[in-house]
């Protein structure tokens, strides 16, 4: 029996890796002989980093850069085997790192993520993947591309202020002294977000409120990155703003795009292929994806649903492990998911739950009785 484990991190718990671990050590309970293959899975949001890291072999690179509001942070990222360079911009741009009475769009910056590439770059990487989720700014990118070299001037020839506040002042943007080794750099960006740049769907409008935006800012951000947009096309004429995904992470989306020609790709699909797990689930006779909490969000294109579509393409049941099924989990078996088990035991404070030696061992015992089944059901017969 050939077995792939492709499990979602269980947040606060476990990581991917060590989730397939503990699935693994169940399944090796009942099916000792089994050939399982354990491989990461992330969404490209929160623990993409580590799941590709740690399931590729990869090493951490730890730089000091300015935090949205340009205080010095350490800040993480990952190296793959073949120079690929795992970035996750809220690392060094996001929200989780402002207390919310710091949250203000109009002066935080992607300055500090932009410098995570530039580190990158150092350390001789060519190749880029982009996680941009959890974003505390609204830049357009702007802060990102000065740090790669772009000058984004004003009228008096001096670089604008930092933030969305920043792009009021724009005349004038130049390639001149960007990295020359940014030309060599292909990025490729996680991006599960399609609205434009700017609008009543643009990134102002709808997401800026929780980056702790009130309607004056949100408008006067909104002109901004629409003059943002067309300074930009005087330099690179074929600038989309209402490209899908232009207005991610606060319109860096947008920046990525015009300035690095990156391409926006949904995340559980970039991470599919980078893990080349489509070659995997062929060649197995059963797949198990999982994540923490499996809910009819999970359904709408998290992690565990692009696996099981994936597998479906190829015939393959499917079998999902969870920390808890939440409201609307059923619809996750009409995605491909044939079977999922919660792997709580017992009634326990959610800190113990969370606790990953204890995750790990529910996850392993769970694992074992849903396989002491499929064991009877084969020496019955049974079908």
């Amino acid at each position: 029996m050939k077995i792939l484990i492709s499990i979602d991190s269980f947040k606060g718990s476990l990581t991917s890796v060590q989730a397939g671990d503990a699935c693994a050590a169940g399944i090796r309970c009942v099916f000792p002989e089994a050939e399982i293959s354990v491989r990461p899975l992330a969404d490209g949001g929160e623990g993409t980093t580590e799941a590709l890291v740690s399931g590729l072999n990869g090493t951490y690179q730890t730089v000091t850069v300015p935090d949205p509001l340009g205080r010095p942070i350490s800040a993480q990222y990952g190296i793959l085997s073949d120079q690929t360079a795992v970035i996750e911009m809220a690392a060094a741009s996001g929200l989780p790192l402002l207390h919310p009475s710091e949250r203000d769009p109009m002066r935080t910056t992607t300055y500090g993520f932009g410098e995570m590439i530039r580190d990158a770059i150092r350390q001789g990487c060519r190749r880029f993947i982009l996680g941009i989720g959890g974003s505390a700014t609204n830049d357009g990118g702007a802060g990102c591309l000065q740090a790669l070299g772009f000058d984004l001037l004003n009228a008096q020839g001096e670089p604008i202020s930092a933030g969305a506040q920043g792009l009021s002042e724009l005349a004038h943007v130049s390639d001149a002294h960007i990295l020359p080794e940014l030309r060599e750099c292909t990025f490729y960006v996680a991006c599960d977000v399609t609205n434009p740049l700017c609008g009543e769907q643009g990134c102002s409008a709808v997401f800026a409120p929780q980056k702790g935006a009130d309607a004056a800012m949100i408008r006067e951000m909104d002109d901004t990155l629409a003059r943002f947009a067309a300074v930009t096309r005087t330099i690179r004429p074929d600038a989309d703003a209402n490209a899908p995904g232009a207005g991610a992470a606060g319109g860096l989306g947008f920046g990525l795009m015009a300035y690095l020609r990156a391409e926006l790709t949904p995340g559980v699909e970039l991470i599919l292929r980078e893990t080349g797990l489509a070659a995997a689930i062929q060649e197995a006779d059963l797949v198990i994806t999982g994540e923490g909490c499996l809910d009819a969000q999970t359904a709408m294109g998290k992690a565990p649903a692009g696996i099981a579509a994936l597998a479906k393409q190829y015939g393959k049941p499917v079998i999902a492990f969870c920390g808890a099924a939440g409201e609307g989990a059923k619809a996750c078996h009409a995605v491909g998911i044939d079977a999922y088990f919660p792997i709580l035991r017992r009634v326990e404070p959610l800190e113990a739950a969370l606790d990953p030696a204890n995750a790990a061992q529910n996850l392993t015992d769970t694992a074992e009785q849903a396989f002491r089944l499929i064991r009877m059901m084969h020496a019955f017969d049974i079908s």
